[in-house]
């Protein structure tokens, strides 16, 4: 009996994950189908032209604005092919700010959400609310949502399937062994741009230099979150909610090569990791297909040839991110959507230059600090928490820069 083909929305379609998942699409056309898209609306002509590709029922803009743009897009996209008139489709366009989580409930298999910071938290939901299987590039749903979105999976935790690298790694280790064999996690860091400088060092930081990542080519804040590590902090909170693993069995190691991308250590004293290129086309095949590999996701790693794995421990006096995110993931409820969205409104004042580098973690740790814990949020206070501490972030800009 042959294997039905899934049918699959992608969320942040133009950006780096979306365009990887596209690719591993149209690769497999005998496993994947992609029904729906859906961007920002920044990248109109973009989205249209992947629209026309894959002939996807529906696309979807967060930008109400960019919706008329989008048909006028599709109009051009087709006349430089050289479509006549009536030779295609204008696939439904959905606009607006409930966009995103229209097109996560559409009809589909599985929705990806390649969607960047917490506004993806609402689509995830809408998406699990549906009935449908989310395989989860947005980590901020889980760090700012996490009791939500477990309770929107009703343990059927095959629902929720990670694509990020460190994450993928470890749902793979995982399978070597029963739950209760696990004694520790391992995520892995890069250590981005600035490892190996202290704290002193990472006081003159230009933007420029910060978001040359010496390993993955990711957008802006994904790429300052790296060189804070912010984004370590961030995934460490993701795996204790994917996996039921309490911090204090989570490790973080700095390992430059990017090759081993997590690791499980076992009661037993065993290891295992998973090693593979850099390359998110494996996580995003694996997510898409779980729990079946996809052949030829991505080249392998060449064992012909030498090969040097290193290991260092991670400085947190320099890079104080981890610790803070790991605080606030102790106290749980709203406190790591503080952390988020703290972290998100200091990084684009960072990239506006209105903030040094070495002040961001040391004002989002100010807005942890100072956040009055709610327990068990609605996604209402989820939202209306995230909107206070921005402001708060704001004010304390504002209040050190005059």
């Amino acid at each position: 009996m042959g294997v039905s083909v899934r049918e699959i929305v992608i969320l942040g379609s133009t950006g780096s994950i979306g365009t990887q998942a596209i690719d591993v699409v149209t690769r497999n056309p005998d496993k994947f189908r992609v029904v729906g898209l859906m961007a920002g609306g920044g990248r109109v002509d973009l989205l249209a032209s992947q629209a026309l590709d894959l002939g996807v029922e529906v696309v979807a803009v967060a930008r109400a604005s960019a919706a008329q743009d989008l048909q006028l897009a599709f109009y051009a996209e087709a006349e430089r092919r050289g479509y006549a008139r009536g030779a295609f489709a204008v696939p439904k366009i959905l606009a607006g700010p409930d966009a995103a989580r229209e097109i996560a409930a559409w009809p589909a298999d599985i929705v990806l959400n390649g969607i960047t910071g917490s506004v993806g938290l609402a689509p995830t939901l809408a998406a699990l609310e549906a009935g449908r299987r989310v395989a989860l590039a947005n980590k901020e749903s889980l760090v700012v949502g996490g009791p939500l979105v477990l309770n929107a999976v009703g343990g059927d935790l095959d629902r929720l399937i990670p694509v990020d690298s460190e994450h993928s790694a470890l749902a793979q280790c995982l399978r070597g062994g029963r739950a209760e064999e696990v004694r520790k996690l391992i995520l892995t860091a890069s250590g981005g741009p600035f490892r190996g400088r202290t704290r002193a060092e990472l006081s003159a930081v230009t933007r420029e230099q910060a978001l040359a990542h010496p390993t993955w080519d990711m957008g802006p804040v994904i790429t300052i979150n790296s060189a804070t590590l912010v984004n370590k902090g961030l995934e460490l909170i993701e795996a204790h909610l994917f996996f039921d693993i309490p911090y204090d069995a989570i490790d973080v190691v700095v390992h430059p090569q990017s090759l081993v991308h997590s690791m499980v250590e076992f009661t037993d004293g065993s290891t295992l990791a998973q090693v593979s290129p850099p390359d998110m086309r494996l996580p995003i095949a694996l997510a898409l297909g779980w729990p079946a590999r996809v052949a030829g996701a991505q080249r392998p790693m060449d064992w012909t040839k030498a090969q040097t794995l290193t290991f260092e421990p991670l400085d947190r006096g320099a890079f104080p991110a981890v610790d803070l995110a790991i605080e606030a993931g102790r106290r749980a409820g709203t406190t790591p959507a503080v952390f988020n969205a703290a972290n998100e409104e200091a990084v684009a004042a960072f990239l506006d230059g209105r903030l040094p580098f070495i002040r961001i973690v040391d004002v989002v740790a100010e807005v942890v600090t100072s956040h009055s814990t709610v327990e068990l949020p609605t996604l209402d206070e989820v939202l209306d928490t995230e909107k206070r501490a921005r402001a708060q972030v704001r004010d304390i800009i504002q209040r050190t820069a005059s």
